[in-house]
């Protein structure tokens, strides 16, 4: 059996949004920040517009979302790639459910991906299919969160 290894990652999050008045009201302020991490550009961020943040800018609820599509689609191309599977297209359109409690509070209750997938050949169609469902039990970010996640994909030749 391979040895566990242990990978860490580190980020940086900058609140841009101080309007002079720093946080002395709940809309005295704007929800903007920059996230940056060492090597690729920085990531303008805000808060949901629920949240009174902007559209013009990703959100942690977009940030986890693309980030459990991501992990999916890089683990199952690789699966692909080790299963003599050729991929030659990889779209997925996925939501996610988040519910407030009403009490300031909330939590997402689902996350579906939906994978448009196309393949070079029928003959591998079936095989393209299974291996999403390997591709889920091994995705990383998938097995981090508490709340469901589906996969509902779709495979073309």
């Amino acid at each position: 059996m391979p040895k566990a290894r242990e990978h860490t990652y580190r980020t940086r999050v900058v609140w841009t949004g101080d309007l002079g008045t720093g946080t002395s009201g709940y809309r005295d302020y704007d929800r903007g920040h920059e996230v940056s991490s060492e090597g690729p550009p920085p990531l303008l961020g805000t808060a949901d517009p629920a949240f009174l943040g902007s559209a013009e800018a990703w959100n942690p609820e977009q940030l986890l979302l693309a980030s459990l599509a991501q992990c999916h689609m890089l683990t199952y191309l690789a699966l692909c790639s080790l299963n003599g599977v050729a991929v030659t297209g990889y779209e997925d359109l996925s939501g996610a459910t988040m519910t407030e409690d009403g009490a300031g509070g909330g939590a997402f209750t689902e996350a579906v991906l939906r994978p448009r997938v196309r393949v070079a050949s029928a003959a591998v169609r079936e095989r393209a299919l299974a291996l999403h469902e390997e591709a889920h039990r091994k995705c990383f970010i998938a097995n981090s969160v508490t709340f469901p996640v589906r996969c509902e994909p779709t495979v073309e030749v």
